[in-house]
């Protein structure tokens, strides 16, 4: 699936993995060929300021901020406005850089004056030479909650806090049930030629994407190519706490738990290279597989894994018609 092809591809992500391969995407197909839904389950209010953590990675990933040794935050930012503020008093456990700091200030003041998260997300990241669309998957609250060992907890308290050290015995979307697809994310529902998920934590990052109220249906029955991309390689999360958590939650810690996880919402799911001998074991799941490098540490590794899997998109979509 080319960009001379493409009608519209949806990506779903969150997290750094999911910010990685959109910024391939980013980088073959042209604006109107890409919209970019990403999870804010994740959202948290700190020093009476709305932080949007997931939308921040993928802002300052597309407009090339980010931090490379993290993946996070604005690469050089400084910790001064957080250092002062903990000399004042305040809790600040959770990171946040000075110039980080504009963004939350800068997202507050306009939801204060009565803009949407879709609005202000598309003010923001055009301000900062964004064109391709990235687009929050609600306007209404939804807060990722866990069950641990150690009590009821936050996204942010047990990833940052407790540094996903707790139990986790289950998980809850506060509020999606209440909540709706952002218009733009509702748009490119219903004209997407194809969807991708990122290979972005199946429980913190996608799972509160596919709470929203006809969203997985609308995915189970999308007609074009629906490709996941294992965030699990070698038996273990690329980063972030979602090994763990299968291994809690009692899942497969593999790509082959991954194709049980999404195998009504993928037609393929793509497996690295050192997972090549559980290509079967995918498929047995219901799921068809393919084997690529899908570890990302340069921009030419995003791009090389974004073209390879739009070109799988195309060879699906050539195959069915």
């Amino acid at each position: 699936m080319t960009a001379s092809t493409t009608k519209l591809v949806l990506a779903l992500a969150g997290g750094v993995g999911g910010a990685k391969l959109a910024l391939g995407l980013s980088r073959i197909l042209p604006p109107d060929q890409l919209v970019i839904v990403v999870n804010t389950g994740d959202d948290e209010q700190f020093h009476g300021l709305h932080v949007s953590p997931d939308l921040d990675t993928m802002t300052y990933t597309l407009s090339g901020l980010y931090n490379p040794e993290t993946g996070w935050g604005i690469d050089g930012d400084s910790f001064e406005t957080l250092q002062m503020l903990n000399r004042l008093g305040a809790d600040t456990w959770f990171n946040l850089g000075s110039r980080d700091f504009a963004m939350h200030i800068r997202r507050t003041e306009l939801l204060a004056r009565g803009s949407s998260l879709s609005r202000v997300t598309s003010q923001l990241t055009a301000n900062l030479g964004i064109k391709h669309r990235i687009v929050p998957m609600s306007d209404q609250p939804v807060r990722t909650v866990l069950d641990t060992d150690d009590g009821t907890l936050s996204m942010q308290e047990y990833f940052v806090k407790r540094r996903a050290e707790p139990v986790v015995r289950s998980i809850e979307y506060v509020g999606a049930s209440d909540a709706e697809p952002s218009p733009g994310f509702a748009a490119a529902l219903n004209s997407a030629s194809a969807i991708i998920i990122c290979p972005s934590n199946p429980y913190l990052s996608v799972a509160p994407i596919l709470a929203l109220p006809g969203v997985r249906e609308a995915i189970e029955a999308h007609p074009g190519p629906r490709i996941a991309i294992s965030p699990i390689v070698g038996g273990a999360a690329v980063r972030g706490p979602a090994g763990k958590i299968m291994q809690e939650l009692g899942a497969d810690v593999s790509v082959v738990g991954v194709a049980r996880e999404y195998r009504d919402l993928c037609d393929v799911l793509v497996l690295d290279s050192q997972d090549e001998v559980l290509t079967e074991a995918v498929r047995a799941e219901g799921v068809d597989a393919a084997v690529m490098p899908t570890i990302m540490q340069t921009d030419e590794d995003k791009v090389q894994l974004a073209e390879q899997v739009l070109a799988l998109a195309e060879d699906l979509e050539n195959r069915r018609t």
